[in-house]
């Protein structure tokens, strides 16, 4: 059977960046992150980091009874897949969402933990005063997928990734094989987390956050011979994939085309990234797009700052690219995402490649020897002009994804 063209119409992100291109533009040219001191966390006892990447979010105007069932992870998904659909030139009541042919592929950690608490509270407590008719649809962890689906009225495939850092880019994955296969015409595909303090603490106990506390504008610091850990952070990501012929058909400008993935699972150790089988995820992704390594001009990477990971990572790509690819992380700007990162770093991966300009690796100021000698953009950015680029992303569980992205 003809594979059919996967491309890529609309997209959106919420994020500590912005949600604008302009705005994320301007605040990635600053050289600056979005890192904060909590001052609400010092009450945790034993936790060591007081960092994180917060959103100031207010979701806007909906109809109440159509997002009662939304958490924080939620809202913030929605309002990343509602302006994403918008920017594809789609809008709520379009019939195309609910002709069958119209799906969703969306992930996260998991769902709102405010909902997670009141939920648990009724075994804690024994009473069921915190409890609601929406409590577990809150807490669910396929809450966005099921709820933006509801939002939209859509009637084709649900696919719910919920693999922690991997969830945004498995979704994307996900959805461009399941137009590729002729399965759907669209896919509403991403990923989103909230911030939650438990995150941080969860990190904590695997020694694997910053507690640069006094200095939050200099950390994290992948790939740096000082960094000391991640910063979490919050946010959602949201891309709509059709049909090349599909698109053309209703008129859509297309931005970009999805002409790879590769996804697999080390099979060994739950946190401890395994470099041979994140090599392979990439293979399989070049494999899938048909073109050779050397046509790729843009890395953007997982880049947590945490010692193995960065290691495993950077030695990875130098063992699929054998060369110094130009690779930069978005996480020293926006602290680690989770759920969202996949889809928030392939979006703004699209725009920084349509810009012809790459961020920098902010905070990079010694490169640490033992990490594979790739080409780590810093200073002010990078102009490069190129057809396509990857997106990588790497999750506990040794769960390995890769995209490729051509520019259209």
């Amino acid at each position: 059977m003809t594979k059919r063209r996967v491309v890529i119409t609309g997209g959106a992100v919420v994020s500590a960046l912005g949600s604008e291109w302009p705005e994320i533009r301007a605040r990635l040219k600053s050289l600056k992150n979005c890192v904060r001191y909590m001052k609400d966390w010092d009450r945790f006892k034993r936790m060591n980091t007081r960092l994180a990447a917060p959103i100031d979010f207010t979701m806007g105007e909906y109809p109440r009874k159509k997002i009662r069932g939304l958490g924080r992870v939620g809202q913030l998904a929605l309002v990343s897949a509602d302006k994403a659909l918008k920017s594809a030139g789609i809008e709520a009541d379009d019939p195309l969402l609910k002709s069958g042919r119209a799906g969703i592929s969306y992930g996260s950690s998991m769902g709102s933990v405010d909902s997670l608490m009141d939920f648990y509270s009724m075994l804690m407590l024994n009473d069921m005063k915190n409890m609601s008719a929406t409590t577990y649809i809150k807490a669910m962890p396929q809450t966005c997928a099921a709820n933006i689906g509801v939002f939209f009225a859509l009637r084709g495939r649900v696919i719910t990734t919920n693999t922690a850092c991997t969830s945004g880019s498995q979704a994307v994955g996900y959805a461009y094989e399941t137009i590729k296969n002729g399965v759907q015409d669209l896919m509403i595909a991403g990923g989103a987390d909230e911030l939650s303090p438990a995150d941080a603490g969860i990190f904590d106990t695997l020694f694997a956050t910053s507690s640069r506390n006094d200095e939050p504008e200099k950390t994290p610091q992948a790939y740096d011979k000082n960094r000391d850990g991640l910063v979490v952070g919050e946010g959602a990501g949201s891309l709509i994939l059709e049909e090349y012929e599909h698109a053309c058909k209703r008129g859509a400008k297309i931005l970009a085309e999805v002409v790879g993935f590769g996804t697999n699972s080390d099979g060994n150790h739950i946190t401890q990234p395994d470099r041979n089988n994140m090599k392979g995820a990439l293979e399989l992704a070049i494999k899938d797009s048909g073109i050779d390594s050397g046509q790729i001009g843009y890395v953007n990477t997982h880049g947590t700052a945490t010692d193995a990971g960065d290691i495993a990572e950077s030695w990875a790509t130098f063992d699929v690219f054998k060369r110094p690819v130009p690779a930069s992380t978005l996480k020293n700007y926006t602290g680690h995402t989770l759920g969202a990162c996949g889809a928030i770093e392939a979006w703004i991966s699209i725009l920084m490649m349509k810009e012809k300009w790459f961020c920098p690796n902010i905070n990079l100021e010694e490169t640490d020897a033992r990490c594979a000698p790739l080409d780590y953009i810093t200073g002010t950015g990078r102009e490069i002009e190129t057809e396509y680029i990857m997106s990588n992303n790497f999750a506990f569980g040794g769960i390995n994804t890769s995209l490729i992205i051509k520019n259209c």
